[in-house]
């Protein structure tokens, strides 16, 4: 079962890292509650028709992916935060930003509904 897997990849950090893991998983399940779970690119991933967001932990953050899109359209709020293309750092050990971090994913789901496939995304 993907929750299981998800649980696992999560429980294999230490217990800090665990705790902000399990936060974002709850963000994310609670603000998209239809979005199922799944690994994907060895990494938790919640999806609907596609993948909407991945998530990762690393030595000193825990990086959420997005897509292009998402961090283009956030690029004033994430401006505190490491970026790239696809990717956002938050800090281990520093407060998620749940509003923020809902607002990305809001912003996924409806940019997943109106459009269709692309290439190299999902």
């Amino acid at each position: 079962m993907p929750q299981d897997l998800i649980h696992n990849y999560i429980t294999g950090f230490p217990d800090d890292v665990q705790k902000q893991l399990f936060q974002l998983r709850t963000i994310i399940q609670e603000t998209v509650p239809e979005a199922r779970e799944k690994i994907s690119y060895a990494m938790p991933t919640f999806y609907l028709s596609k993948n909407l967001i991945h998530f990762a932990a690393y030595k000193e953050h825990i990086g959420i992916y997005p897509g292009p899109q998402a961090i283009e359209h956030f690029k004033e709020k994430l401006q505190k935060y490491k970026t790239s293309k696809g990717a956002i750092q938050f800090p281990l050990g520093k407060p998620l930003p749940k509003t923020l971090i809902q607002q990305i994913l809001q912003f996924c789901v409806k940019q997943q509904a109106g459009k269709t496939t692309k290439a190299g995304i999902g």
